[in-house]
């Protein structure tokens, strides 16, 4: 598995998803000296409905990262469905815990497993949202193969436009050498509707520059960290770094997809 396409909030449902299914195996229901645990038949539909659900939620989040971006099933991507599932896990649970047959007591096994369950679904909830849970799980891994744009070109391998390096003419349409053509300020492009954000290394440093056009620049990126592209502007790139910032990156040329 390359876990370089896994974010942090990937590693928190995995790992509750892991708790829950441990406590699955401890006591959910017990009466006198005997217990039942969450995969006993005498507590149907506990496990489909709380164990189940988170576990196959989970499944469903993570798996979504292996799969071409953008596919759906039924009207939702797989990880939606994922989040679907995870969210009534726990709703399940509290439900066995304020219910239960007559004469039995709560065990430790449904307790931790509800809390799992909670922590599972608030995890896959609010990864989408939070620009924290959205960093790689290896944001300082080195660049793997798949450059997808050659020096000179951006990450499209649409050939960079070059200046024209001609003077300045007389009025008369003759031209004068020694003074070199300055190109106009490049205006902001739409941004491309169709786009689809992915994860990029650059090859060498290279500035971030601030969304309202300001010359100044919010970050600098460098070689062996994963960047988030979050929109295309033209020939350039609406990125985010690690920590939340974002900008724009005007040399996209030989940058690396994750």
């Amino acid at each position: 598995m390359n876990n370089r396409s896994l974010s942090r909030g990937d590693a928190g449902v995995i790992g509750a998803a892991v708790l829950l299914f441990i406590f699955s195996f401890l006591d959910a229901r017990k009466a006198g000296p005997f217990s039942v645990n969450g995969w006993s038949s005498e507590l149907f539909p506990l496990l489909p409905s709380l164990t189940l659900a988170g576990l196959l939620g989970a499944g469903a989040i993570v798996g979504a990262r292996f799969l071409p971006a953008g596919k759906e099933y039924l009207g939702l991507r797989l990880d939606q469905w994922g989040i679907a599932l995870a969210v009534t896990s726990p709703w399940a649970g509290f439900w066995a815990l304020v219910g239960g047959p007559d004469g039995t007591d709560t065990g430790v096994g449904l307790i931790l497993g509800f809390l799992s369950a909670l922590a599972l679904a608030g995890v896959a909830a609010a990864t989408p949202v939070v620009p924290a849970l959205r960093v790689p799980l290896t944001s300082s891994s080195p660049a793997q193969p798949g450059q997808v744009g050659q020096p000179g070109q951006p990450y499209g391998g649409v050939q960079q436009p070059q200046q024209p390096q001609q003077g300045y003419g007389y009025p008369g349409g003759q031209p004068q050498g020694g003074y070199q053509q300055q190109a106009a300020p490049a205006q902001p492009a739409a941004p491309d509707p169709n786009f689809q954000p992915f994860w990029f290394a650059v090859p060498a440093a290279r500035p971030l520059y601030g969304e309202d056009g300001s010359p100044g620049t919010v970050a600098e990126l460098t070689p062996g960290n994963w960047y988030l592209a979050v929109e295309q502007r033209g020939q350039t790139l609406v990125a985010q770094t690690q920590d939340g910032r974002r900008g724009v990156l005007q040399d996209t040329s030989g940058i690396q997809r994750g």
